[in-house]
Parts: structure tokens; C-alpha cells; sequence
């Protein structure tokens, strides 16, 4: 379409994500003498408390059977997050976790405001997309608002209760497709979907990775809170929205109970549902 502002809309990145999710072989704990299982307990408190520490890592203890444990880590680099798993492997109570998911992202938030903004800016002054003016505006303002917005690109992971975490994608079916709206009409139903989730931010802390070119998904979303019901009346007031309702596709969700290093014994010898 003639006049047509580029399709894509900038965005920024901060921390590298993993999500962690394993069983438990409670049938093989069980067998393990106490000696032993206390050796375990105490290498995994020692270096599980290490990487809580600078609160990058959380543990969580997950509800239902797709898992029984996640670990969610925020790190620099693609690097830092491959020593943190292997870290993790490494300790002897890696013996009874068995991997049941995972998922790898990045800390990104979307810039469709300043985008608009800046291609309108840059197409009425007659700027080639894409040539070397282009690209320099272009990273100025990425660079401007990297550093606006670097408490939400590098947090620590909440303190909070609760987490709810859950993969999703924007639909490119032969019907709705996503990526063939103008930008503007992205921009405008992400501002009104926005609009929902600022109106809990009192009572939930929302942060969003991109996993395109990662992980089988393209997006994956945090919800940390001390009261799990507001997660289903979100959600639930966010499947209303036009971008939800007819853009949007969710993986499974995981809800998980925060354990600390120290809780770890406790919950290892409380023992496990027959159906885990």
C-alpha cells in the first residue's frame, strides 16, 4: 500500500530468560538413605542459595502434574544462562530431576508508539528505509529508550508469592493474520490490551520475553503475584480484547509456588500426591 509505514516495530531486549521445568523421581528419593539424601540437600542448598542470592534465580514448586518444579534464571547473556543450567546439572540432586519442559527467551519490550512516531518523522522528511540516516535514527532511539526503560529490561525476579507462566503467539492463519496488519492498527490494539493489565499493576508484576528464533513459541509471559486468583480475573478481562480474542493463541500454563533453598528439605520430605 502506497504510503504504507514499514511493517516492523522496534523493540528492546534485556535480560536472557530460561525456564527450567522438571519432575521429581519421588520413587527413587524414597529409597535413598537419610545420609545420603542429606548430602544432597545440603550441596543443593549451598549453591541454589548462591544463584538466589543476587535474586537473577527463582525456584518454584508447580501445581499439577506437567511438573514439579521450575526454575526460571535472568541472565546477561545466552552464556550465562547455559552455566547456570549446567550448574544445575551438575549438582547430585540433578539425579532426580527429570526434564519436563523448557523454554528460552529474552526480557523485550515493544516499541510501537515511538515506532510510528519515528517511521512518520522519518518517511515525511523523505528518509530511505533502511539507509544509513535510517538505521542511525533508528538507533538512537532504541539506544534512548534502552536506557529509559532498564529497570524493566534488567529486574530482579519478584519476591512475590506466586508465579503464572505461559507461552503464546499472534495468529497467521489464512483468515486472521497478525503480521499483515498495518502497524498502526497493532499499535492501537496492543495500547487498548495494555490499557487492562495497567489497571493490576498494583496487584501484579507483568514481564514479557520474546522468544522468536528461540523457542517454539514467540512470546512468553510472567505474571508474579501474592494472590493467584488475580490471575484468572486478568486473563480472563484480557480474552476480551480484540487482540486476544481474534489475534492470539496461548500454550500451556504453569503456576508455581515460590520455594526458597532453605524450604527445599521440607519439601522434599513432605513427600509427593500418588499423582505426580
Amino acid at each position: 500500500m502506497q504510503g504504507a509505514l514499514p511493517m516492523v516495530p522496534l523493540t528492546i531486549e534485556g535480560y536472557a530468560v530460561l525456564h527450567q521445568m522438571f519432575r521429581f523421581r519421588w520413587a527413587e528419593w524414597r529409597k535413598l538413605p537419610q545420609e545420603q539424601k542429606n548430602a544432597v540437600l545440603v550441596e543443593a542448598h549451598s549453591a541454589l542459595s548462591q544463584m538466589e542470592s543476587d535474586g537473577l534465580s527463582a525456584i518454584y514448586s508447580i501445581l499439577g502434574h506437567k511438573a514439579d518444579l521450575m526454575f526460571v534464571h535472568f541472565r546477561n547473556s545466552f552464556d550465562e544462562l547455559n552455566a547456570a543450567e549446567v550448574r544445575i546439572a551438575n549438582l547430585a540432586i540433578s539425579d532426580f530431576l527429570e526434564p519436563s519442559g523448557s523454554y528460552v527467551s529474552m526480557i523485550e519490550l515493544g516499541l510501537y508508539e515511538s515506532t510510528i512516531k519515528l517511521y512518520r518523522s522519518l518517511t515525511e522528511r523523505g528518509v530511505e528505509p533502511h539507509s544509513d540516516e535510517w538505521k542511525r535514527e533508528v538507533e538512537e532511539t532504541c539506544a534512548r529508550q534502552k536506557q529509559a526503560m532498564s529497570p524493566r529490561l534488567f529486574p530482579k525476579i519478584p519476591g512475590s508469592r506466586y508465579v503464572c507462566f505461559y507461552p503464546m503467539d499472534r495468529k497467521r492463519g489464512e483468515s486472521k493474520n497478525w503480521y499483515t496488519l498495518p502497524i498502526e492498527d497493532r499499535g492501537r490494539q496492543l495500547n487498548e490490551h495494555g490499557t487492562v493489565g495497567r489497571r493490576y499493576a498494583d496487584t501484579v508484576r507483568q514481564i514479557i520475553t520474546g522468544s522468536i528464533g528461540f523457542d517454539d513459541w514467540e512470546w512468553g509471559v510472567d505474571l508474579f503475584s501474592d494472590d493467584p486468583l488475580v490471575y484468572k480475573k486478568l486473563i480472563s478481562e484480557m480474552r476480551y480484547d480484540e487482540v486476544s480474542a481474534v489475534y492470539s493463541d496461548f500454550g500451556t500454563f504453569y503456576i508455581g509456588v515460590r520455594r526458597h533453598p532453605e524450604e527445599l528439605e521440607g519439601f522434599l520430605s513432605s513427600g509427593a500426591p500418588d499423582s505426580k
